[in-house]
């Protein structure tokens, strides 16, 4: 009798024993299931393939760019300055100008950053004559921004350029009078450009809606020449400094319009070149024009280059 009793003693310890390494073994299991599985990555917009997904590379080259919009907060480095003006006048000048203009556009550049709850699609406009007769008016107009540049005309060319524009880059050599609903991005040169700006708003003499300037950092550009372009040219086209921007607003960018004609000449759609010499000018067009194919290459952008998607 009192060995029976033994018998079952042992029995319930061991059973007690087996249960408490059953519940020790899953414990530790889900411990281990909780603290070492690899957190899921968080995405930086709902697109399909943000633009930054993949090669660190190309992240670590957007993520390097400086502020892209001139601020009434940010201060210009003197090595930048040095850098981007082309006259002789001083950097007193350049931030005296600058103050005066941001009493009259926004003094903080109206640019959102990305969202993971939101796809922000572009289409950047080149002007091209291989859009002529390519019909992607209505692709173009379907973009959240569409960014055009320099004389880039609408009227009349709806079918292949579209008709819609959230963004017009130009400098004054270029410039032509916008909607009330575009943004300006305005490229200068120099202090005198600047100065030109100015006196872009008065009702008689009105270029664009004041409160949709934006002006690009001249940091921005000595970036888009260095880390972009390698140096190469004398600095960025508008074109190119149209698709460095984009990668600095969007998460999905096509690319439409780019690319001199057969003999290497800058051929727009809404002109005909009576000047058959004519080169791509101090641009590197054609080293820009290769970089455009390799961010399509690369799966970065979607280039509909030549006519062709």
């Amino acid at each position: 009798m009192i060995m029976s009793r033994v018998r079952k003693c042992k029995i319930a310890f061991f059973l007690l024993l087996y249960m408490m390494a059953v519940a020790l073994y899953v414990h530790h299991s889900q411990y281990n299931t909780v603290s070492f599985s690899k957190p899921e990555k968080s995405r930086v917009c709902s697109c399909p393939q943000c633009l930054t997904d993949g090669d660190p590379w190309f992240w670590e080259l957007i993520n390097s760019a400086p502020q892209p919009f001139l601020s009434e907060d940010y201060e210009t480095s003197e090595d930048d300055f040095k850098w981007w003006k082309w006259e002789k006048r001083n950097f007193t000048l350049y931030n005296a100008t600058l103050s005066k203009l941001f009493q009259v556009i926004p003094r903080v550049p109206g640019v959102v950053g990305s969202s993971p709850d939101r796809c922000r699609t572009c289409a950047v406009v080149g002007n091209s004559g291989n859009l002529n007769g390519s019909s992607y008016g209505s692709l173009i107009d379907g973009h959240d921004i569409v960014i055009r540049m320099n004389r880039g005309l609408t009227k009349g060319y709806e079918e292949d350029v579209g008709k819609k524009t959230t963004h017009h880059v130009m400098y004054p050599q270029s410039a032509m009078r916008l909607d009330n609903s575009s943004r300006l991005v305005f490229v200068p040169f120099n202090i005198y450009d600047l100065q030109w700006l100015e006196n872009k708003f008065n009702p008689n003499n009105r270029i664009a809606n004041k409160d949709l300037v934006m002006i690009l950092n001249p940091a921005f550009m000595r970036y888009v020449h260095e880390a972009w372009l390698d140096k190469k040219g004398r600095y960025p086209s508008t074109g190119f400094i149209a698709v460095a921007l984009s990668m600095q607003m969007c998460d999905e960018i096509n690319v439409f319009g780019f690319g001199a004609d057969r003999d290497g000449n800058w051929n727009h759609y809404f002109e005909q070149i009576k000047n058959k010499k004519l080169r791509t000018g101090p641009h590197a067009g054609n080293h820009e024009y290769t970089i455009i194919e390799e961010l399509h290459n690369k799966e970065k952008i979607q280039f509909f280059g030549k006519g062709q998607g």
